[in-house]
Formats: C-alpha cells, structure tokens, sequence
C-alpha cells in the first residue's frame, strides 16, 4: 500500500524546523545530509549554502515519513515562500495526542482555526507553526 510523505522546503532554517518536528514526534533522523555532502554537484555551491540542509528524513510512523530540505538562493528559480502552498494533516489517535501535537505545534506560531469539534470531526483545528508551516491536527473516533 503507497504512503503518503510530505517534502517541505526551507530557506535555511531545515535543520531547525527538523529538530522542532523530532522533539514533537520523537524518533531519529534516517538520514540528514549537508550540501557539501553531495558528490560532484552539476553546479558549484556557494561556501555560505554547504552547511544547509540537502536532505532530511523524519518517520513519524510505520508509514509516514516527513521529508525536508534548505532550497539554496543559487538554485532557486522563484523567490522562496515558506509554507503557502500546503497543508499536513496529522491524523491523531486519542483526544490527549491531538492536544498534545496541537500545543508543541502552536508554540510561537499561529493558530488558524482553534482544535475543537467540527461537523466532520469530534476534534479538528489548524496551525501556522514558527516556521510559516501551515498543519491540520485531526481525531476521528474509531469506528
């Protein structure tokens, strides 16, 4: 069965953001990996981009992986724009993980839809967390 893993772009905060989501989410890094990591880039990368982040990998679960990477001004085509075109949603299992996620998500963010029922859902609220990303914290009873 496919899994579905989302990839977030940074401007230089990867790393950050990275160990932000680890101390909510708990677990290891399957592998973080540096610019300067890369064997033979097709393009030179600045000395200042070589300690951001090429690639990061998260499990949060058996199946789901949170993906990320620093996006270098030397390769960027468009001006970056942090968090505006996605969501991720969290699917908690208990009332208690989804205050507990909400909170640690809050925290020097902003709260865009407060976690409370809904008429799809006994818990649902939404969150721009300290890095402009945008995430949905759901519960559904089990059925």
């Amino acid at each position: 069965m496919a899994t579905v893993n989302i990839y977030l772009s940074f401007d230089g905060t990867c790393e950050a953001a990275f160990n932000f989501y680890k101390s909510i989410f708990g677990g290891e890094f399957n592998y973080m990996g540096r610019f300067k990591d890369m064997p033979s880039p097709d393009q030179p990368i600045p000395d200042p981009e070589k300690d951001k982040i090429m690639h990061v990998g998260l499990p949060i679960s058996k199946e789901t992986m949170l993906l990320g990477c620093d996006m270098p001004e030397s390769m960027m085509e468009e001006k970056f724009v942090a968090g505006n075109n996605f969501s991720i949603c969290i699917n908690t299992e208990s009332v208690e993980e989804s205050h507990r996620i909400f909170n640690a998500l809050s925290t020097g963010g902003t709260i865009t839809m407060p976690l409370e029922k809904t008429f799809w859902s006994p818990l649902f609220g939404m969150v721009i967390d300290k890095f402009g990303i945008s995430w949905m914290v759901d519960y559904m009873e089990p059925v």
